[in-house]
């Protein structure tokens, strides 16, 4: 007892002597990340020419200020770190829903993607049918061992799952993070504790699942369309966008497996400040990489698409005369030319915020409702096909009961009547 009280002194006081360091080195990294973040944002919602794409890369941005500002919050008062680790979750699965929209917004909105997915499989099934495969390879079927080894193959099936597997994360991710509140008012979930009657290392498990394939998905979306996305640099999004959700997510987990084995003291308050401190950091890191990855450049040259750009039409009349000769005849014309300007100024922020709210809202209800919808879907099927064959066998069996009826009520009459006539004989 007195070895394990002495331990707890010992890192109550490392805690101590490192707390004060500490919170001013994040809050330091913190308002880097602010600044260079917001700074962004607001460089795209100025530029805000092409909507179906800014919408989702402002979405994708604000993740840095959200992550930075909930890991300041929970270091500075410990007591409010699992409520914003809630908030910090539900806007990550947000943010992964958002990066796959962006990506598809990139390749012309998903009608445009559906007709290169079928082109596509169209094509692979074309050679491989010149080249004489077997015929069931050629099939454009959805399969698992499709999606793994040929997602190419499944054509528009292929948009479909991956867009699945983004809803799914978000959905699972904001239910996770609500159950574990409630189990920790229950006093049931010990966060970092790895024991069977916690409610932590399921919670781990289901959403380390999730997280992957919704990934995954990304990836295979990612290997398929690479080449029409090379004008957008896909490939360092990717990194810049998996090293937040991926690496943030497995350092939670490693701190958490560390405290647990005895390498780091296990202790709940030094747990969750060293992920929130380490948040901070590499919050103003990927800030930084935000600003050249995810550049408002583009968008500052290209027409504008929405609505706000001023059309001038000038008219200039000139009272030049042009003779036509004709012979001894000769005419005057006068020609008039008309100059057309389009201005086209930084757009209204207020006007840019409105859209990427209502319009973002819309897409994700819309994705959630389908999502559902698919996931019920089968479950829809197999209870309709059940209820079919139990009418079925109802049906089956009345006519079955009727026939019988129908046989003996045939033998009775004929037993009736051979009696009738064995009588009129007599």
């Amino acid at each position: 007892m007195a070895s394990s009280s002495s331990h707890t002194s010992v890192h109550e006081n490392i805690y101590a002597d490192l707390y004060k360091p500490a919170v001013i080195t994040a809050a330091s990294f913190t308002v880097v990340a602010l600044i260079l973040s917001l700074f962004l944002i607001l460089r795209h919602l100025r530029s805000y020419n092409k909507p179906s794409e800014q919408i989702w890369v402002v979405a994708v941005v604000f993740m840095v200020p959200v992550y930075a500002t909930d890991s300041m919050i929970s270091l500075l008062n410990p007591k409010l770190s699992l409520a914003c680790d809630i908030l910090r979750s539900c806007y990550e699965a947000f943010a992964l829903y958002s990066f796959g929209s962006y990506l598809v917004a990139c390749l012309g909105g998903e009608r445009r993607v559906v007709e290169l997915l079928e082109n596509q499989s169209g094509k692979l099934l074309n050679k491989a049918l010149v080249e004489g495969e077997d015929e069931n390879c050629r099939k454009p079927h959805w399969s698992l061992r499709n999606f793994f080894r040929r997602p190419t193959i499944i054509g528009k099936n292929l948009l479909t799952i991956v867009k699945f597997g983004l809803v799914q994360y978000m959905i699972l991710k904001t239910v996770c993070a609500f159950l574990a509140l409630v189990l920790e008012i229950f006093g049931v979930y010990g966060d970092g504790e790895f024991k069977f009657h916690y409610g932590y290392p399921y919670i781990t498990i289901v959403l380390n699942f999730s997280q992957m394939w919704a990934l995954y998905c990304l990836v295979q979306f990612y290997n398929v369309t690479h080449e029409r996305l090379q004008p957008i640099r896909p490939l360092a999004k990717f990194i810049s966008f998996k090293a937040i959700v991926f690496a943030t997510w497995w350092q939670g987990v490693g701190i958490a497996l560390l405290c647990y084995f005895g390498v780091l003291p296990n202790q709940e308050k030094l747990q969750t400040g060293l992920q929130d401190f380490l948040i901070c950091i590499e919050m103003a890191i990927a800030a930084v990489a935000h600003v050249f990855v995810f550049s408002a450049e583009p968008y500052h040259y290209i027409p504008s698409s929405s609505g706000y750009e001023k059309i001038t039409t000038t008219e200039t009349t000139s009272e030049e005369a042009v003779k036509l000769e004709e012979g001894d005849s000769s005419t005057q014309a006068v020609v008039e030319t008309k100059e057309t300007q389009v201005e086209a100024p930084g757009t209204s922020v207020t006007e840019s915020v409105q859209d990427i709210v209502f319009e973002g809202g819309h897409h994700v209800v819309k994705d959630v409702v389908l999502t559902i919808n698919q996931a019920i879907g089968p479950v829809e099927k197999g209870v309709t096909k059940g209820v079919t064959k139990i009418q079925e066998t109802f049906h089956q069996r009345s006519d079955e009961h009727d026939d019988k009826s129908k046989v003996s009520v045939e033998e009775s009459i004929e037993v009736t009547l051979s009696d009738e006539e064995t009588h009129l004989d007599r």
